[in-house]
């Protein structure tokens, strides 16, 4: 079936049309919004209990304040950085768990050089930060470092299940990869699925960051029609200026959804300032009378991109959660 890019249909909607959606959006509540069916959604702060952050390993001052001010039990995402050694993301996933976090360091299978390098890298995740769950993506290069080309071959290895490690993270796409068709996203997300169904994994999907709720939730929609359930985990973008979200957008795949907020720059500020309660609300009044879990459509939680800007990030999440 033909679907009309989220992004096409966005763009020919006006400013104030775009404003109006995002004022609707953070209008303050007076009471607990409902289902058609008397249910009520849940509140921003039940849709950020157990969310997950992401951080760069290479900052020590980040690695340092997560282990001060992030919750026991958070789930922190270990970014891989091309070019650097990933050994190096040993070191600050141990301080983590240390810290009682959960560090879920990233795996780039196209910048793997070896097998002997991944299975040295499994072997020293579990064995010197006692790591027990991951994120496995292709990793963003045209020709592959080593012999895996994308994430599933790292799956099929057997490498991680052989090290003890059994939960696995891969990534979804709502807006699609500049790189990759949407039949061939579709075809690999399928494939994982069905091989960590296979292995008895325990797999869930992190999401590229969106600025709106329609991308997420059409694209749950429609993989929850396909007979996929397993846990999805929303990527949103933490406070961060819009020069340096411009430069990540544009690096994650989301660049489309950028072009649409450059042309609009009203509409750009107000999003940055106000944009995560919009998505978060906006997903919970579209997709909440369809759920049948605590959150719609299964979500599992929210997962952070912070972009240099983790304290800024923690303070929002507390704020909303204090609420």
């Amino acid at each position: 079936m033909n679907r009309v890019p989220y992004t096409e249909r966005c763009a020919l909607r006006s400013s104030d049309e775009n404003r109006q959606w995002l004022r609707r959006a953070v209008a303050p509540r007076k009471a607990a919004d409902m289902t058609a069916t008397g249910i009520a959604l849940p509140s921003i702060a039940e849709m950020l209990r157990g969310y997950s952050i992401e951080v760069n390993p290479r900052d020590s001052k980040v690695v340092d304040a997560a282990t001060d001010r992030l919750d026991p039990g958070t789930e922190v995402f270990l970014t891989w950085i091309p070019g650097a050694n990933p050994m190096d993301m040993v070191g600050p996933a141990a301080r983590l768990r240390r810290a009682g976090l959960l560090p879920v360091p990233h795996v780039g299978a196209r910048h793997l050089e070896s097998a002997a390098q991944l299975e040295q890298f499994a072997n020293r995740l579990v064995s010197e930060a006692d790591v027990d769950r991951i994120l496995i993506v292709g990793g963003d290069r045209g020709k592959p470092a080593g012999p895996y080309d994308c994430s599933l071959a790292v799956m099929r290895t057997g490498v991680f299940q052989k090290a003890g490690i059994f939960r696995m993270a891969v990534a979804g796409f709502p807006e699609g990869n500049p790189n990759i068709s949407d039949i061939a996203l579709d075809e690999a997300l399928e494939g994982k699925v069905n091989f960590a169904r296979d292995a008895r994994l325990q797999l869930s999907i992190n999401t590229q960051f969106c600025f709106r709720s329609e991308p997420i939730v059409e694209w749950l929609q429609r993989i929850r029609s396909r007979g996929i359930d397993t846990p999805v985990r929303v990527g949103l973008v933490g406070p961060s200026g819009l020069i340096t979200l411009a430069r990540y957008a544009v690096r994650c795949g989301v660049g489309n959804s950028l072009h649409l907020l450059s042309e609009h720059p009203s509409f750009a500020r107000l999003l940055i300032e106000k944009g995560r309660e919009a998505i978060i609300r906006d997903i919970a009044t579209v997709a909440g009378s369809e759920s049948t879990a605590s959150l719609p459509l299964s979500i599992a939680g929210v997962h952070f991109f912070v972009f240099g800007g983790f304290h800024k990030t923690v303070d929002w999440i507390n704020d909303q959660r204090a609420r």
